[in-house]
Parts: structure tokens; sequence; C-alpha cells
């Protein structure tokens, strides 16, 4: 092979590299089928720094555990109600009903119930689809 061949040869291969770097940067991410919400009532009388401890905890567990594809949180809106049912909702999305199973299952989900059980009054989780 002469050297004008192993240019061409080192060019091909680098602009393949490349594309494919871009490729994988601007690929779509990981497609959600599943989701998870999970309704929290804390106990009368909670701190909101426990409330706050506890919504920053949640948040943490997207970065622990791989199999949450999303993450997203907040206070519950009901105008017309003087007291919620629930205070605070848990949106997260998975690929798989696997995936929410190894989620619940993990150490981290586990140490995260048994730090926040003991201010949680009630808690309600609905699994589904996510459609088209």
């Amino acid at each position: 092979m002469n050297a004008k061949s192993k240019g061409y040869t080192l060019v091909i291969v680098l602009m393949c590299s490349f594309a494919l770097t871009i490729y994988g940067a601007y690929s779509p991410a990981r497609k959600a089928q599943k989701q998870q919400v999970v309704c929290i009532k804390f106990k009368k009388g909670v701190e909101s720094a426990a409330v706050e401890q506890h919504m920053n905890g949640f948040a943490s567990l997207k970065h622990e555990i791989p199999q949450v594809v999303n993450y997203t949180s907040g206070k519950t809106i009901l105008p017309n109600q003087a007291v919620a049912d629930y205070d605070v909702v848990h949106y997260l999305t998975f690929q798989s009903e696997a995936d929410i199973k190894t989620f619940e299952n993990s150490p981290a989900y586990k140490q995260f119930i048994a730090q926040n059980k003991g201010i949680w009054e009630k808690t309600l989780i609905v699994n589904a689809d996510i459609r088209p």
C-alpha cells in the first residue's frame, strides 16, 4: 500500500469515526415505554425541610438506578379543595415492566423508602403503558 492510499484510508476512517460520534450524540434517547406515578401524602406536622429532603432523595434515584429513563416531580394542584388527597407526585419512565421491577427492588430505592416512610401518611403507586 502506498502513502497516498494510506492517507485516503486514514481520512475515511476518521470521517466514519466522526460520523458515528455525531450519530451517537444526536440519536434519540432511550425510548420510554412504561411509566410509574408515585403519589405521597405526608403526615400532619411534617416540616418543609423533611419534605424537601424527600423530594431531593427521590430525584437522586434517577442518577443511581440506570433503569430510570426520565424523572419529574411536583406538588399536587387542587384549586377547589381545602385538603389534597396527596401532597406530591413523582413521575418516572422506564423502557419495560422488568425495569420497573428492577427499580423497585434496587437497594437505593429500598433505602429511600426506609429513610422516608416514617413521614408518609399514605402512598399510591400506579404503573401504566405510555401511548404513542
